[in-house]
């Protein structure tokens, strides 16, 4: 019973101090976008407007920063009882080191289940919501809220999409037919709808290439072959770190069917999946620290270790994900070195002072 009270404490404390230190990240974020985002305040779209839209867009924020929340949370958590010598007695009574980690643990377990949650049902979502009722806001209720431009490939073709709207009408169509690597075709269609089951182009002007001249064609409207339907393309052009992992991993399994590389979306998907593993190294980093080299120093001293082993952890990831498209090794080497790494040294460091 002593050591289920000992663990609700731990929780307690950990849990406090991740929750507090996500609330000050938030707010920092937030507080630096809103100054950036006044320069659009115009017409209808107010000062707080702006506010509402970064208000929508706190699901995505809280996905990003949970991982250097968790980290400083549980340094601050277990730094705290550090410092009133709470976790002296603790080791006195009979609490094993791996205990009192594993007490630390549970509540990130919590956090992790959240932001899993978060990623997959709130955040794309939110995000999607967040845009569109911005492009409202400054255009008026009629506005169409337009995704990015993109480019795509299929079969032969190789298509390019000036913008997607919200009612699924696609703006400035070109596709290039190849034979071989011989461009044979290039076809220009001035917006594109869905119709039942198909999409249908509009003013489309067909130029056929042959050896020695062009043949020029030009029609109201025809049929569009294609197999892409508007949720597929939506994906495509949506930008890929809003999108949840099931979106992400269909993506990837979609420009493989296609013959294309699937690196950035299924590392975008190894991040969100392997989050859980992420924050266990982080939490394995932030106990080595308290119980290891750095528990002697001031608590402050701790806090600004943990954010430079948070920046150093994120730059790590950041520069192998390039890599792995540049070497050709699996994106999900990109997320899973460095947390092994961070998840080696707290238990070397754990192991020494256990």
């Amino acid at each position: 019973m002593l050591f289920d009270r000992l663990d609700r404490y731990i929780a307690r404390n950990v849990l406090g101090a991740i929750i507090v230190v996500q609330c000050v990240l938030l707010g920092l974020d937030i507080t630096i976008a809103y100054i950036g985002d006044l320069r659009d305040v115009q017409g209808d779209y107010t000062a707080l407007d702006v506010l509402l839209y970064l208000g929508m867009r706190t699901p995505w924020r809280f996905y990003q920063y949970a991982p250097v929340a968790v980290l400083i949370g549980a340094l601050i958590g277990l730094g705290s009882m550090a410092s009133s010598n709470e976790l002296t007695v603790m080791r006195a009574a009979g609490r094993s080191l791996a205990r009192i980690v594993w007490g630390v643990m549970k509540p990130v377990l919590l956090v992790v289940v959240v932001v899993l949650l978060v990623a997959e049902y709130v955040s794309p979502r939110s995000e999607q919501f967040a845009e569109v009722w911005r492009v409202e806001q400054r255009q008026g209720e009629n506005a169409q809220p337009i995704s990015r431009s993109g480019w795509q490939f299929e079969g032969d073709s190789v298509y390019r999409f000036g913008a997607i709207r919200a009612d699924h009408v696609v703006l400035d169509v070109t596709r290039y037919r190849f034979d071989e690597r011989r461009l044979v075709e290039a076809t220009h269609a001035a917006r594109a709808h869905w119709e039942g089951d198909a999409w249908r182009l509009e003013n489309v002007t067909t130029t056929r290439i042959f050896d020695d001249h062009t043949e020029a064609a030009f029609t109201d409207e025809e049929v569009w072959p294609t197999a892409i339907t508007p949720e597929q393309l939506e994906r495509l052009l949506r930008p890929i770190e809003s999108q949840s992992p099931s979106e992400l991993w269909a993506y990837a399994q979609y420009l493989r069917e296609q013959g294309l590389q699937a690196d950035q979306p299924l590392l975008y998907f190894w991040q969100k999946v392997l989050m859980p593993l992420t924050m266990a190294s982080l939490v394995l980093i932030a106990a080595s620290f308290v119980f290891g080299p750095l528990r002697t120093v001031a608590a402050g001293t701790r806090v600004f270790y943990g954010v430079v082993t948070g920046l150093s952890f994120k730059y790590v990831q950041d520069l192998l994900a390039p890599a792995s498209t540049l070497f050709g090794f699996s994106p999900v080497w990109a997320v899973l070195v460095p947390t092994l790494v961070c998840a080696a040294v707290g238990i070397h460091f754990l192991r020494r002072n256990g």
